[in-house]
């Protein structure tokens, strides 16, 4: 066997498959939005990066690194979710079992799976560089492409994170306690300690490579006669501005040599990352360890993950083993009744399954303390935020469970899908209300109203997102790389991602989308995802 050309055909055929998912275009078209953002015209109200009261002309070597930069950030976060399922997706398919029985090594199949990885997220790169030409010559501000100057910011800046990225995410999914939704909420706030420490002149291995951005432009300033120390500080991220900044003319991103080595040293770390695995990882043969269980996110020990669960016969002369309902449900009696009803108490059922008690008694512990809480205001700025991030993972179900439980075809035979979604829709707005009930109920006592009926919206909206994100992407990480930064921002003050009432205004009144804005997000939403089952209907 040729190891080389063996992990390069397994890299690419690995590639092409996951570049037709969804989940990879949803992904995709948000960075493209993303680098569309981040160089707006000199008459709009926002800015993403900017140094004082300057921003550099349009020309290829700003908007190659500030789209290089904004990219960064997206896909060190979004794209990790889309990655992060090299092994469970061949656990899930059965190419594992198939490959247990190949001689090939663990540290040749995870550094397939890493440089597949790899190549998923600069093709997203590849894709942002042509979203920064266009853009450029979209501006019209400078017309003269440089392709030197315009891909370096990438290939220094963007490209090594791109291999950071897809180190741990292989890393998490080796590890058992990881590999499931728990460690999708313990990278965001990884990613966030990152994006915004590694920001800073002292961050270990150069952070994400803002400061030597910093020098860059401080340099192209000076250049100009302009005292970088005067003009105030850069920024990175959504600014809103009063009015239009001056602008300079940037030379270019010129990296110093030490900036070339934490560079190489951030690549070095992205493989070791990726390698660390080999020395534990059983690579699907059930006799070398713990298999891999897509669906539960752990392992099983000495055995192989079979197709369905299976219950044991009560007795040694019983009729032997069968399977399991689909779910683990148990079966219950069939009663008349209304059948809305059946469809949304069966759609309960489906999406709280095997929630551990103790989740519900965190559920029960806020609903305690938001009642003793002074003003009633006071728990939609602390409490409810924590209420509305507890139940993260389970929300993430919805729309995906039928794609990943396999019984998508089954259901595709239903002869009223709508009913379906929408008893979908009402159990993920149950689960919302629940998590959130202690800090409804105090309002209701504090006579907060307005408050009361932002919570009302926000418990619409939530399940609304959920839904339509699982259901285009057929995946529960798109959602939760979606939920978290929005949840993030609004518990941070950024009043336009505040979906629940959390920021007030001096007058009390919620700062953060409006309710005309919520419910018709919610509304076009859920059209999004009729209309896609439709679709999906009609051609299948």
């Amino acid at each position: 066997m040729r190891t080389p050309r063996t992990l390069f055909a397994l890299a690419v055929g690995d590639f092409r498959d996951r570049v037709r998912r969804p989940a990879y275009a949803v992904i995709l078209l948000a960075a493209v939005g993303l680098g569309h953002l981040a160089t707006p015209a000199g008459e709009a109200g926002w800015v993403v990066v900017q140094v004082g009261d300057y921003r550099g002309t349009y020309n290829s070597a700003y908007i190659g690194t500030v789209v290089a930069l904004a990219g960064a950030l997206w896909l060190s976060l979004g794209g990790f979710y889309v990655v992060r399922n090299a092994l469970s997706r061949d656990e899930s398919t059965g190419v594992g079992r198939l490959l247990a029985a190949t001689p090939v090594k663990n540290h040749h199949y995870l550094a397939s799976k890493f440089l597949s990885s790899v190549l998923v997220l600069a093709s997203m790169l590849g894709v942002l560089a042509v979203t920064a030409v266009v853009m450029q010559l979209a501006r019209g501000e400078v017309m003269a492409v440089d392709p030197v100057e315009l891909l370096k910011p990438f290939l220094l800046i963007a490209l090594p994170l791109m291999v950071l990225t897809a180190g741990a995410a292989l890393l998490f999914e080796a590890v058992p306690l990881l590999r499931a939704g728990f460690g999708n909420i313990l990278w965001f706030f990884v990613w966030s300690v990152l994006a915004i420490g590694g920001q800073g002149p002292n961050a270990p291995l150069g952070g994400i490579g803002v400061h030597s951005v910093v020098e860059s432009l401080g340099a192209s300033l000076k250049a100009q006669g302009i005292d970088p120390t005067e003009v105030g500080e850069f920024s990175l991220g959504l600014t809103l501005i009063e009015a239009p900044l001056k602008t300079f003319d940037f030379s270019g991103f010129v990296p110093s040599g030490q900036y070339l080595a934490t560079r190489l040293a951030l690549v070095a770390i992205g493989v070791a990352l990726a390698l660390l695995p080999a020395l534990w990882f059983p690579r699907f043969d059930p006799a070398r360890g713990r298999a891999v269980d897509p669906a539960r996110g752990r392992g099983v020990r000495g055995r192989a993950v079979p197709d369905a669960p299976v219950v044991a016969a009560a007795d040694a002369g019983g009729p032997g083993p069968r399977t399991k309902p689909f779910g683990g449900l148990p079966r219950g009696q069939v009663t008349r009744s209304n059948p809305a009803v059946r469809l949304l108490v069966g759609e309960v059922r489906i999406l709280i399954q095997g929630i551990p008690l103790w989740w519900w008694a965190g559920v029960v512990t806020l609903a305690g303390i938001s009642q003793l809480v002074t003003p009633a205001t006071a728990v939609a700025r602390v409490l409810l935020p924590l209420a509305w991030l507890w139940p993260v993972l389970i929300w993430s179900r919805l729309g995906t469970q039928r794609y990943e439980a396999g019984v998508e075809a089954i259901l595709g035979a239903y002869p009223t899908a709508h009913r379906r979604i929408a008893a979908e829709w009402g159990a993920g707005f149950l689960l919302t209300a629940a998590a959130g009930i202690g800090p409804a109920v105090r309002m209701a006592t504090g006579a907060d109203t307005t408050g009361l009926l932002h919570w009302l919206l926000g418990a619409l909206f939530i399940p609304s997102l959920a839904l339509v994100l699982g259901t285009l992407s057929r995946t529960h990480r798109l959602f939760q790389a979606v939920y978290l930064p929005l949840w993030y921002g609004a518990v941070n003050g950024i009043a336009p991602l505040d979906f629940m009432g959390a920021l007030r205004g001096p007058d009390g009144m919620p700062a953060g989308m409006s309710a005309g804005v919520l419910i018709g997000g919610t509304a076009a939403m859920l059209g999004i995802v009729f209309a896609t089952s439709t679709a999906r209907r009609a051609a299948g």
